[in-house]
């Protein structure tokens, strides 16, 4: 098991249309809203242009989970696996709803969510670590956004 533990908490629509509103938001460098546990990237191969990312998130209070983004891709989306007859199929997912004390797993598989990082600006390997800023919004719709540091590795050397 991943021992490092990330807080997070963010705020910051992937869609271009909403970037400019989200680039207002408050960075929140006290991240006690959400806890991230065993978050990592997976490593890529040379001209790879995505890849995944995945993690445990608890919140302290209710809050929604909007989107992500990060500086290693041009764009950042919460993802779904579904099968489709034999299939599978990923697709953009609606925001999160992150209910206090319960942990969401983003994680590989269908049947699951996960980060998505597309349009990679370099190689991700392994012992890499990536910026990325989860947006958030609590019930009261205020909007807030936190960097997270997330080491990249590969498959094979996760615990699962």
């Amino acid at each position: 098991m991943f021992a490092n533990r990330f807080l997070l908490v963010a705020a910051l629509c992937v869609a271009p249309s909403f970037s400019a509103s989200w680039a207002a938001a408050p960075l929140v460098h006290k991240a006690d809203a959400v806890k991230v546990e065993g978050a990592w990237i997976r490593a890529t191969v040379k001209g790879q242009s995505a890849t995944g990312g995945f993690m445990r998130l608890t919140a302290s209070k209710d809050l929604t989970l909007l989107g992500i983004s990060s500086p290693a891709a041009a764009d950042s989306q919460l993802h779904d696996m579904v099968m489709d007859g034999d299939v599978m199929r990923m697709r953009e997912a609606a925001p999160i709803v992150l209910h206090a004390g319960q942990t969401v797993q983003l994680q590989p598989g269908p049947g699951h969510q996960h980060v998505m990082l597309m349009g990679l600006t370099r190689q991700l390997s392994a012992g890499d670590q990536v910026k990325l800023v989860l947006q958030l919004r609590s019930t009261d719709g205020k909007k807030f956004k936190q960097e997270v540091s997330v080491p990249v590795k590969t498959e094979s050397g996760m615990h699962h």
